[in-house]
């Protein structure tokens, strides 16, 4: 071959991006700068920032546009929002609205001076819980399911309260007679509000679709192979950052959840099993935690053992001893 060499070539990211690696990481540059400028302090995570660019105004607006959504969608699919006219709110569904808005109200309290607390304490808080407009409904399907819309919109379907019952299969008006568990899912699902999750979501949801878009504009001159596989590696790595970024938001509604739950004197032990049982649903079949937006039901009752102590303590320092 007279010492002369093929030329090599790597076929690597590099390689496939050419010219354009410069472009797109001066724009993956920019995104990180708007990424890192609009990092917010976590309301009730002291020390724990996220990316957030909505208002609290623009939260509480798109959580009532999205409950009501919600509400209307699951009367149009038959399951009745119980007490949604208030003329008619009697028997078991007013025993159960009652009953909701009750652990309702204890948490708001709760959450009203756990705020005051971290102020106290030098923490800067937003106020969250005296602007958001507290709503609570009980919607009567068998679906195991509760959540608290930005704004403080909350939903409880009857399908979770065996679950937070007596557990017996049924659902019954012997699954409300001790509310321990139903105010644990409650308290997770407030916390998820009052820490801005759900505007942390929708802000980095945005931003993946601004440097999506940004990429897609970047190489599309490539060949359609080459283009699909780097918009193809951009969408993996950002999955895998977003499932970890929401499990992270389920751990902190998990410890703000329980430090409502304590200051509203509900008996903290009950979290741990909750999880436990949590777990059961569907035979336990569930993938991977890495894989999920949740961590597992395992991880998140032993968090709740870890964290077990100091509620107790807190919970007996406010509320009298625990049996």
């Amino acid at each position: 071959m007279n010492g002369s060499r093929l030329p090599i070539r790597a076929n690597g990211l590099g390689d496939i991006l050419g010219g354009r690696g410069s472009i797109i990481l001066i724009a993956l540059i920019g995104l990180f700068i708007y990424w890192q400028s609009n990092q917010k302090e976590v309301p009730f995570a002291p020390g724990k920032k996220q990316f957030n660019t909505l208002s609290i105004a623009d939260e509480i607006k798109l959580g009532e546009q999205s409950y009501l959504q919600i509400l209307q969608q699951e009367q149009g699919q038959g399951n009745t929002v119980l007490c949604a006219d208030e003329a008619s709110c009697r028997g078991d569904a007013r025993l159960l609205t009652e009953r909701v808005r009750e652990i309702g109200a204890r948490l708001e309290r709760a959450a009203l001076e756990l705020e005051n607390d971290y102020r106290l304490q030098g923490y800067e808080m937003p106020g969250v819980v005296e602007q958001f407009n507290w709503t609570y409904y009980v919607v009567d399907s068998p679906t195991p399911n509760a959540f608290c819309l930005p704004g403080g919109y909350v939903a409880v379907y009857t399908g979770i309260l065996d679950i937070t019952g007596n557990y017996d299969g049924r659902v019954t008006l012997d699954d409300v007679a001790d509310v321990n568990k139903l105010a644990v899912v409650m308290g997770h699902e407030i916390g998820h509000a009052l820490a801005h999750h759900g505007a942390a979501r929708m802000s980095t949801q945005q931003m993946l679709q601004i440097g999506q878009v940004a990429l897609a504009v970047g190489v599309g001159d490539m060949d359609a192979g080459q283009r699909q596989a780097v918009l193809q590696a951009f969408g993996v790595a950002a999955q895998g950052g977003f499932l970890a970024f929401s499990r992270e938001h389920e751990t902190q509604a998990d410890k703000i959840g329980l430090d409502l739950l304590v200051r509203a004197c509900y008996d903290p032990r009950e979290a741990p099993e909750l999880w436990e049982r949590m777990g059961e649903i569907g035979g336990g079949q569930r993938p991977p935690e890495w894989m999920s937006t949740h961590p597992a039901s395992e991880t998140r009752a032993e968090n709740f053992r870890k964290w077990m102590p100091d509620a107790i303590a807190e919970y007996e320092r406010r509320c009298g001893k625990l049996n």
